[in-house]
């Protein structure tokens, strides 16, 4: 079966360096959330993340991965003086990976997020010239949500070159893990406010961010994708819907029929089976593609796990690569 995944990061070292003064400042634990002592996440190394040939292909090979749709790891975090040469020079790199590879790679663009209209610009540019797919953004950008009136220029590109934005988890505020994480100890502060919990918790409310603040009204065609099967909000859409009738918030739908019109999923490596079988129930099997996470998770139960799920065949392939492609216009 034809396997696609969605998550599937590559580090910039430059763009590593140039954000790591402010990611460290955000969560002063961060290095130690993958360690590998513990297990809880394969750990890769800086020459396994920078790998965009050899290497990595093989490794998709081994386990049955046709096709990665390569990130940057963030690029939220960047100071405003460097953040537009680095992101240009990410894309680049990310796209002539493409140009080498073109049936195994596609890309998503990196953005400048604190520099929103060169964001919007740099966005055009990977789709247009780069023949990038959508989006990847990585949490806030200086603790502001994707909703601020100052990200427009970003939502209304997105929006207008038909390409979604894959909402996926960033470094927490300071502000947050202080009154959230803090207290225990520093390596369970620092899953608790990232893997463990926090980046799930901090994206679905980004994202109830953008639903709340009427974006899906202002750009109804917008598409967001949501990794760790939907960043807990499907699993509350019932508690959503009581809590936020549209007599309240003024919205034109419902938070549920925004999610499931607006809205993809994927695992994000997190094979769970029982949470597959919840989201195909309530958000039905066209809203749900793949993603491994690699190589913070590795490749080697991505074929496995949905060969397993109680699924009809032609959903299996729908989820494996047909929403995809169909979604990203890879086919």
């Amino acid at each position: 079966m034809k396997l696609i995944t969605l998550e599937e990061h590559y580090l910039d070292i430059s763009i590593a360096r140039a954000s790591a003064g402010i990611a460290s400042h955000q969560s002063p634990n961060f290095n130690a959330t993958f360690d590998p002592k513990l297990g809880f996440s394969w750990s890769p190394s800086a020459d396994v993340l920078q790998d965009l040939d050899e290497g990595r292909i093989a490794n998709m090979d081994a386990h049955g991965i046709s096709m990665q749709v390569l990130s940057g790891l963030s690029t939220q975090q960047l100071p405003a003086e460097h953040a537009a040469e680095l992101v240009t020079n990410l894309n680049n790199t990310l796209a002539a990976a493409v140009t080498r590879h073109p049936d195994r790679f596609a890309a998503f663009a990196s953005l400048p997020t604190v520099l929103p209209e060169h964001a919007a610009d740099e966005l055009e540019r990977g789709v247009r010239d780069l023949s990038m797919v959508g989006t990847m953004i990585m949490g806030r950008t200086e603790d502001q949500f994707l909703s601020d009136t100052r990200f427009d220029p970003i939502l209304a590109r997105a929006a207008s070159l038909n390409v979604p934005i894959y909402l996926h988890p960033g470094v927490p505020p300071a502000a947050s893990s202080a009154i959230n994480y803090a207290g225990l100890d520093p390596l369970v502060t620092a899953r608790f406010q990232t893997a463990g919990w926090g980046w799930h918790m901090e994206t679905g409310i980004h994202f109830l961010h953008l639903v709340l603040s009427g974006v899906f009204d202002k750009y109804p065609t917008l598409q967001i994708i949501l990794g760790h099967w939907g960043e807990m909000v499907p699993f509350f859409l019932d508690r959503l819907d009581e809590g936020f009738p549209t007599r309240l918030t003024g919205l034109d739908r419902s938070v549920a029929e925004y999610v499931k019109s607006n809205v993809y999923i994927t695992p994000s490596g997190m094979f769970s089976h029982a949470q597959l079988q919840y989201c195909v129930d309530t958000l039905g099997t066209d809203r749900i593609m793949y993603s491994v996470d690699y190589p913070f998770v590795d490749n080697d139960q991505a074929a496995k796990f949905l060969d397993e799920a109680k699924l009809e065949p032609a959903v299996k392939e729908a989820i494996a690569h047909g929403t995809a492609e169909s979604l990203l216009n890879l086919a």
